[in-house]
């Protein structure tokens, strides 16, 4: 009787098919993270996926049990949507149909995952397994109107803080109007990389930190706006430079390479409200501590 391979090397397997099938939409997503500022947080989405998974291995090993019918079902849905988007390809924009194709991907890892070593196993993975979809680069006509938000937004938080300060500002939709200076928040001013990276990071970090799943929600909710309040502090901060103490500043390299400051000073916001969390979870006290439990009388 021929022994069946075991459930990683059927993992390992199905998985290399899928390398061989869709190496060239990978490739193609991996290049446009390079070469396109929007698409940076791709790069860290895989690695990242993996090192948690190969984390949480020694747990996972005592939970395999093949789930034939959900893999297979998973399975066929990639498969589905790989096809469509090969067969339909003609009529597809190319954006859309290279999203199409790493959707399959992922879903078709996941699919396999869950074939190969079970649903436990899969829950007990659900984030990095889920983490995987940050692959899906977004179609352009999804990220202009992200873009969109992000320099509304953007426009409206430094109004707020031009106000808070008591300097005189007029807001007419991305235009501010101060004193001395007209600022325009472009579609290049958005800070969609830095947002998005903002927006990876803090997921990881409630992840790897937290346990309540409320508090880990929480942290994300929060990065969102945070991702808008900090470009909207760097147009407030860059301004306020350029107008109260040199005009070098409009043009310098805060301006055009001081997305990193703000986003580091936005993780540092997310740090500090993870560690109150973190506190609020170290202080819960075990119900069976408040109640401990006596043995009964013989």
């Amino acid at each position: 009787m021929t022994k069946l391979p075991s459930p990683q090397v059927s993992l390992g397997l199905l998985l290399a098919v899928s390398l061989l099938v869709s190496w060239r939409p990978l490739l193609a997503t991996f290049t446009l993270a390079l070469r396109n500022d929007e698409y940076t947080h791709i790069l860290l989405i895989l690695p990242v996926s993996v090192a948690l998974i190969i984390l949480e291995w020694p747990s996972l090993r005592r939970m395999v049990a093949p789930n034939f019918r959900t893999g297979t079902a998973l399975l066929a849905m990639a498969i589905l949507v790989g096809s469509f988007a090969r067969i339909w390809s003609a009529l597809l924009i190319p954006d859309v149909r290279l999203s199409m194709n790493m959707f399959a991907l992922v879903l078709f890892w996941i699919g396999a995952f869950i074939l190969c070593l079970g649903s436990r196993a899969a829950r007990s993975s659900l984030f990095p397994l889920l983490f995987l979809f940050w692959l899906v680069p977004f179609p352009q006509v999804a990220l202009t109107w992200i873009v969109s938000l992000l320099q509304q937004g953007s426009a409206l938080v430094a109004h707020a803080l031009f106000s808070v300060a008591g300097v005189p500002v007029a807001r007419d939709g991305v235009i501010l109007n101060i004193p001395g200076l007209t600022v325009e928040v472009a579609q290049e001013c958005s800070s969609i990389r830095s947002s998005s990276m903002l927006l990876v990071t803090t997921m990881v970090l409630a992840q790897v930190i937290l346990r309540s799943p409320w508090r880990k929600a929480l942290v994300i909710a929060i990065a969102v706006p945070l991702s808008v309040a900090k470009n909207g502090l760097r147009i407030f901060t860059i301004a306020m430079l350029g107008t109260r103490v040199d005009p070098a500043y409009l043009t310098g390299r805060l301006h055009h390479q001081g997305g990193p400051v703000f986003l580091g000073v936005a993780l540092v916001a997310v740090f500090g409200l993870i560690w109150l969390l973190k506190r609020g979870e170290n202080e819960v006290v075990p119900t069976a501590a408040l109640h401990p439990v006596r043995p009964t009388d013989a």
